[in-house]
Parts: C-alpha cells; sequence; structure tokens
C-alpha cells in the first residue's frame, strides 16, 4: 500500500493540463501578430492599386476604387482610401482597422496605414 502512494502516474497530465492556459494564449498572441501583418500587407497593397489606378486614371474615383477593390471582402467595412493628385504625383493612403481575433468583427482602436506614390501618366 506504501507503493501507491508515490507512485507517479498521472502527473504528465496534470503538468499538461496546468500549462494549457499558457499555450492557448501563446496561439492566441501568435494569432493576432500574423493578422496585424497581414493588415499591414493588405494597407501597402491597396495603396499600391490605388495611386497605380490614381496614376493612369487622373481620377479620385477610379484610386479610391482601385484601393478597395484588392482588400478582402473582411477589411472593407474599417477601411479608408485617399487620394490626392498634385504636380503629376499620385498618392494613396489606405488606412485599415486591425481585427481581433477574427477579420470581419469588431477591430482594434487603431489603424495600420499604407501610403504609396506614383507618377501620373501623359495620355496621348
Amino acid at each position: 500500500m506504501r507503493g501507491r502512494l508515490r507512485d507517479d502516474r498521472g502527473q504528465v497530465t496534470v503538468e499538461f493540463l496546468g500549462m494549457t492556459p499558457l499555450i492557448i494564449i501563446t496561439l492566441v498572441l501568435l494569432w493576432q501578430f500574423v493578422l496585424l501583418g497581414y493588415t499591414f500587407t493588405l494597407a501597402g497593397n491597396a495603396a499600391d492599386e490605388a495611386a497605380r489606378a490614381g496614376a493612369a486614371s487622373e481620377g479620385q474615383a477610379a484610386c479610391q476604387e482601385a484601393g478597395l477593390e484588392h482588400l478582402p471582402g473582411s477589411w472593407e467595412g474599417g477601411a479608408s482610401v485617399d487620394c490626392q493628385a498634385s504636380g503629376g504625383y499620385v498618392t494613396a493612403d489606405v488606412h485599415l482597422e486591425v481585427p481581433v481575433l477574427f477579420p470581419g468583427a469588431i477591430g482594434f482602436p487603431f489603424t495600420v496605414d499604407g501610403h504609396a506614390g506614383a507618377v501620373q501618366e501623359e495620355k496621348d
């Protein structure tokens, strides 16, 4: 009977259950950093596409439309595209909300900004 009290069966299970919250928190934080990085990538790409469209068409509406067109639907809700043309140069600024855990749900109170510029094309 005395040998049974010193038995360590189940010890690994107890230790794993104790570490489970830490493992889950680590995975959630890693996922959130992936979403943050992906939002930066989306903002930069949308700004590039918007500036390119604005430089080709000389229209602010085409610039804004192109910027929003290249965003997934989950990011469009919290997106804004600002286009400006001056001196033969078009700039596009894209502002996106960073989603909390799931795109399309709620967003953090700060935005990720993408900025791009392009020289206006001459029309024949």
